[in-house]
């Protein structure tokens, strides 16, 4: 009976509806016997990775305490492990694995879905077994039977399991070596706080980092324009010459040149009317979809991935898989999309004759789709009971990506765009105006505010060539501006297409552009909310700023590889030749530990360097709770998952949890149990019932305190 392996369990589920009198058991489904598993099939699944590598000090006792003399740390071979918080789960499906003659890998259908499944097979021992692989786009009813009836063959997918391990291997020695080191290093400095680095992390920190020096920097320069006022029988209008001028003194110059005072008479000496048509956007890929729906509702990255993610699996099954890279589909999808055409558009609550229901390049390329195509709703109709059911963000979500699917069959947007250029003694002004002919395929979308202002440019009165204008002629003083600052769905583009910002080096601007930037769509808004919970940018308003913390460690990595996207780059085109089968990923980790070796002997000298700010100084002092109550050296401080004593590099054991039974505990708290010993009564820890007491602290340990309280 052969074992079939999803990702999660919304994942097994979904594939579990395509069967009948599936029964659930704890950790599998068990499918009975069928056409497409004569002898039936156990259905298990993981709950992402339940497997992962080993951490230092499991290797060395030694490699547990941070110290700069054991760096680099470089396990002879890697080895993996169970995680504990899903240990339950790696146990029944070993036990399941190690029964099967015929393993199923049916995870995500890219290489990390590969790593997962092989991971846990390789540590469940049962790598020798055979196996076959489900590589599906979609988890509807019918492309789940169709995918498990035609199965391939297993091996063929081991090179993307390759790549995925020297991906995550090197990763681990990068960010192991590399964050240990800078904070040993700024320790040194003066800076005690903990700094974690990695190969995409941090050079996604210094982009947003150097744009706010790029605006920091910034000298703004004051320029001039002249600027005319036109009065004809027909209307009123505005124009201006197109040129700017740097001193009013230019503008002076020119005004005398042509003999025009403040008030003086011109001519229209050409009106030209040109239509214009602008084609319906692609269809949405992660990225454009996040950037999109941060610029309109002000969704985080990560916020977008989660509700797509929520329509894509069970109960919903509303849309395709999320973490696509494509913006093109295939001839199938686009066939089914066309023959429920008039469905989804009830769904909408739009009506309209399509333009075309022929597939079009724009949209479907069959050749531009890999692993997975772009994020369209499936065949499966929403009633007005689901869709009631959704939340907000669910249905904003999901009336986008519908919305966008739409657009594809509606017809283009039409405006007339209208150019006035009017002649006073020979100094031409241009006046530009627009009017909206088709609203066509942007009738499907709500406008933005700033949507809404870009349209409304100024009608133009309907004059002629050779009509008299009075004009008032005046000087309009303004100044370039900066850069805006990123705001977190920019981010997102950002990393995407940062190679466009080199300009020294071709290659790695030609390497960024092939491998799309830094991270993938899969990752790209988990990195952004590590760099928030690290404290390394913060977002307000949805504006992204770097941290005082985040500064200090761009200062320290600046000008190495650890802070440029090319090494990513490079990365990333290794490892995909791995996934092709056309290299090996000894070399790349051989290379990447020898990467290790030289960061490790070089970084000292560049830390040296950097001048601790007061403002950072400030930092370490504000995040200080009190004193040790155990060394009387060093400060109880905010360690992120716990309270600990910054002397804890030289041995001080003192730590405190953040939480305790279900109640938060507040640094307040904290500095009443250190200075104090105890603290008042704290209302709502839930034990088998509720109850309040207040806590004390007895030779390092916590207790509670249940008299002499106050209340």
């Amino acid at each position: 009976m052969p074992v079939i392996l999803a990702e999660k369990p919304s994942q097994a589920k979904a594939y579990a509806e395509a069967f009948s009198k599936v029964k659930r058991e704890d950790g599998y489904f068990y499918i009975p016997a069928c056409s497409t598993f004569p002898m039936g099939a156990h259905l298990t699944w993981g709950i992402g990775h339940l497997v992962e590598l080993k951490n230092p000090n499991e290797y060395k006792v030694e490699w547990k305490r941070w110290s700069l003399s054991k760096l680099p740390i470089i396990p002879e071979t890697f080895e993996f492990k169970p995680s504990a918080k899903t240990r339950k789960q790696f146990n029944i499906v070993k036990r399941l694995l190690k029964e099967t003659d015929e393993i199923i890998v049916a995870t995500d259908c890219d290489r990390e879905g590969e790593n997962i499944a092989r991971s846990i097979i390789r540590l469940s021992g049962a790598s020798r077994k055979p196996t076959k692989r489900l590589w599906i786009n979609s988890l509807e009813v019918n492309e789940v039977r169709k995918g498990f009836q035609n199965l391939k063959d297993g091996t063929h997918y081991l090179p993307l399991y390759q790549e995925a391990q020297a991906r995550q291997v090197s990763d681990w020695l990068v960010g192991i070596n590399t964050s240990r080191l800078y904070t040993l290093l700024l320790q040194k400095k003066g800076i005690q706080d903990v700094f974690s680095v990695g190969r995409v992390q941090t050079p996604t920190l210094k982009l947003i980092y150097d744009r706010e020096k790029e605006i920091e920097d910034f000298k703004p320069e004051p320029f001039f324009e002249i600027e005319g006022h036109f009065h004809t029988e027909k209307g009123s209008y505005k124009g201006k010459v197109k040129k700017r001028y740097k001193t009013k003194e230019e503008v002076d110059k020119i005004l005398q040149e042509h003999h025009i005072s403040s008030e003086v008479k011109g001519v229209i000496e050409e009106v030209k009317k040109e239509m214009k048509r602008q084609k319906p956007p692609k269809l949405h890929s992660l990225s454009s979809l996040q950037s999109l729906l941060n610029k309109k509702y002000k969704y985080s990255p990560s916020k977008v991935l989660k509700t797509v993610q929520s329509l894509y699996d069970q109960p919903l099954k509303l849309v395709s898989y999320p973490r696509t890279d494509t913006q093109h589909i295939t001839e199938n999808e686009f066939n089914y999309l066309k023959s429920n055409l008039s469905a989804y558009q009830n769904i909408a609550g739009t009506s309209f004759a399509p333009s075309s229901t022929k597939p079009n390049k724009r949209y479907v390329d069959g050749s531009k789709v890999q692993e997975h195509y772009a994020i369209i709703p499936t065949k499966k109709l929403p009633d007005q009971k689901t869709l009631a059911s959704l939340n907000r963000d669910q249905r904003n979500v999901y009336f986008e990506i519908l919305n966008s699917m739409l657009a594809m069959f509606h017809h283009d947007y039409v405006y007339e765009e209208t150019t006035i250029i009017t002649d006073v003694k020979s100094l031409e002004f241009f006046s530009k105006g627009k009017v909206e002919k088709d609203q066509g395929w942007k009738a499907l979308f709500q406008k933005s505010s700033a949507d809404q202002k870009k349209d409304k440019e100024p009608l133009l009165p309907p004059v002629a060539k050779g009509m008299a204008a009075r004009a008032e002629i005046a000087t309009k003083e303004g100044a370039t501006k900066p850069l805006k600052p990123y705001t977190e769905g920019q981010l997102i583009n950002m990393m995407k297409t940062c190679g466009q910002a080199i300009e020294d080096d071709e290659e790695a601007k030609s390497t960024l552009k092939d491998v799309e930037g830094l991270g993938t769509e899969a990752t790209r808004s988990s990195i952004i909310e590590t760099l928030i919970k690290q404290e390394y940018i913060y977002v307000k308003k949805n504006v992204v700023t770097v941290s005082e913390k985040g500064k200090l460690l761009c200062q320290a990595v600046d000008g190495t590889l650890l802070s440029k996207p090319t090494m990513t780059a490079k990365w990333e085109m290794y490892l995909k030749k791995i996934g092709e089968g056309k290299a090996q990923s000894k070399a790349f980790i051989d290379n990447t530990i020898a990467f290790t070796h030289k960061i490790v002997q070089e970084a000292g000298g560049s830390v040296e360097k950097i001048n601790v700010s007061t403002t950072v100084t400030e930092r370490n002092k504000s995040n200080q709770i009190a004193l040790c109550p155990a060394c009387k050296t060093g400060f109880i401080a905010d360690r992120k998952t716990f309270y600990g004593c910054s002397e804890y590099r030289k041995g001080c054991k003192q730590t405190f949890s953040k939480k305790i039974l279900g109640k938060a505990l507040t640094k307040s708290q904290i500095k009443q149990l250190c200075e104090k010993g105890k603290t008042n009564k704290i209302k709502g820890f839930k034990g088998k019932k509720t109850f309040d007491a207040a806590l004390a602290l007895k030779e390092g340990k916590v207790h509670f305190l249940f008299n002499q309280v106050k209340n």
